[in-house]
């Protein structure tokens, strides 16, 4: 089953009035009192055929997680790939299928660590999964909008966040906007590849 997170279109209409009154967004996520210095947490930047990006990440909140993403970054695993699943309002997702939309093999699934202090905001990357909590292996979204339904608790498990876009915004929202259609048996397929080139860990962080 592709890794995937559920799109606003199927959220039903009472429920979305429900958050809107009871989990208000914001333009900040919320900070743990002993939070790392900018300097201590790693940066990653990640190139693509529309742009480059960067992350900082959190493993003061999401260890394995961040621990599990690295991993995948410093092997050269994302080399190569591409953003496969583009909804604009929403996300962008990628990191787990080639150019020709063919399935890459990954390590073992990690456990969820959505976490009330990361919320799902604009700008904030989290791991895609399946309907299972514990299922993300590779694939990770963006969240182009503040999309507070995927937090914790607000509809079970949550997606888990575990880093944000620190440069290159503008990137996420181009691809975004990005015509898609229908391919390889997946909806909201970019029409022309996003690929992603390159992705690294900055020299300070590694």
């Amino acid at each position: 089953m592709t890794n995937t997170v559920k799109t606003m279109r199927n959220v039903i209409p009472a429920l979305i009035l429900a958050l809107t009154v009871l989990v208000p967004t914001t333009s900040a996520w919320a900070e743990p009192v002993n939070k790392p210095s900018s300097a201590a947490l790693p940066q990653v930047r990640v190139v693509t055929s529309a742009g480059a990006f960067e992350l900082q990440l959190r493993p003061d909140v999401a260890p394995e997680t961040v621990r599990n993403f690295l991993e995948y970054v410093r092997s050269g695993f994302y080399d190569g790939t591409v953003f496969h699943r583009v909804i604009p309002g929403f996300m962008i997702q990628g990191g787990g299928f080639t150019s020709e939309l063919s399935r890459k093999s990954t390590r073992a699934p990690i456990a969820n660590e959505a976490s009330p202090t990361l919320p799902n905001l604009r700008g904030t990357i989290s791991m895609a999964r399946t309907n299972a909590p514990d299922s993300a292996t590779s694939q990770f979204f963006i969240n182009v909008v503040d999309n507070p339904f995927l937090d914790k608790g607000v509809r079970g498990a949550g997606y888990a966040v575990f880093g944000k876009v620190t440069d290159g915004l503008g990137v996420i929202d181009t691809i975004a906007n990005s015509k898609t259609g229908y391919s390889g048996g997946m909806a909201d397929v970019p029409l022309d590849p996003i690929m992603i080139q390159s992705v690294s860990v900055l020299e300070s962080a590694k």
